[in-house]
């Protein structure tokens, strides 16, 4: 008789891959029982011819009378284990169907996250994730003493860009500029979509100004390039210029909204210069 070796068959809760294997494991041992049976059987069948044909010891009907018993008992093993098998099989699919409603509300969940913390037209991190990563930053700087940079970047006559031509192309400028922006920003650094034609940046670890004049020329070029839309019966090539205002962490403020402040106020002062970029002072 073959040695039946079950494993670990059903300990704790398990996966929809475990149960399979397992449900595999219980049909191989059923398999085995059943082929158990079968060679009782067979023995079984024998001795009864034995006792027919007369002439045997006067143990063998004993035996056989055990050996059916046996018999018995192994069957009703064989067909125990069926029903764990059928059990197993609506375990797994139960389990298959969970998992598969579980991934989608995983999907769900994850995807409800990303759009609370980013703009639905041009991706980029919405003002809520740019707060939160603001105030890293500044517990990091703080931390490390190191510098931290805020820019706040305009469009300059954006209004009419929506006035001339509909907000459908004023959108399209939008996403090329925010796709521009967020190819310029280091891994290190966050850009943002502050509403309207409004950006905003952080960026870490800033050696000096004239880094960050550099960076702002960096910025002003690529908004610079021509923007080519296409929509409707409107083909036309928009060229937009970007006004920086630029605050610095500790010179300019050791509070998220005293450096946004500054920055804004830096703005309006490129803005009004028509240099492109401005510092505190």
């Amino acid at each position: 008789m073959k040695k039946i070796q079950t494993g670990q068959l059903l300990k704790g809760p398990r996966s929809v891959d475990s149960l399979t294997q397992v449900l595999g494991q219980s049909e191989r041992v059923k398999d085995i029982v059943e082929e158990c049976a079968d060679d009782l059987s067979s023995v079984n069948a024998g001795l009864k011819r034995e006792l027919l044909g007369g002439n045997v010891s006067p143990g063998v009907e004993n035996a056989l009378e055990k050996s059916e018993g046996v018999e018995s008992k192994v069957q009703d093993a064989s067909e125990a284990l069926s029903s764990v098998n059928t059990e197993l099989k609506e375990e797994v699919k139960e389990r298959k169907v969970l998992d598969a409603q579980l991934a989608t509300v995983t999907t769900q969940a994850n995807e409800a996250r990303h759009a609370s913390l980013h703009d639905p037209l041009t991706g980029l991190p919405n003002r809520a994730l740019f707060n939160d990563r603001l105030e890293h930053g500044l517990a990091v700087a703080k931390r490390n003493g190191v510098h931290l940079a805020v820019m706040f970047l305009d469009l300059d006559n954006f209004k009419m860009i929506n006035d001339s031509y509909g907000h459908d192309v004023g959108d399209l400028v939008l996403q090329i500029i925010a796709g521009r922006l967020k190819e310029t920003t280091r891994d290190e650094d966050t850009v943002c979509r502050h509403g309207g034609d409004e950006f905003l940046y952080i960026l870490m670890e800033i050696e000096s100004e004239q880094d960050l004049v550099i960076v702002a020329e960096k910025i002003i070029r690529a908004v610079q390039v021509p923007c080519d839309i296409g929509v409707r019966d409107i083909s036309i090539s928009l060229i937009i210029n970007p006004s920086i205002g630029i605050s610095i962490f500790p010179k300019d403020g050791t509070t998220s909204e005293a450096l946004l402040d500054v920055a804004d106020k830096a703005m309006y002062r490129a803005k009004q210069n028509k240099y492109g970029y401005s510092f505190s002072s």
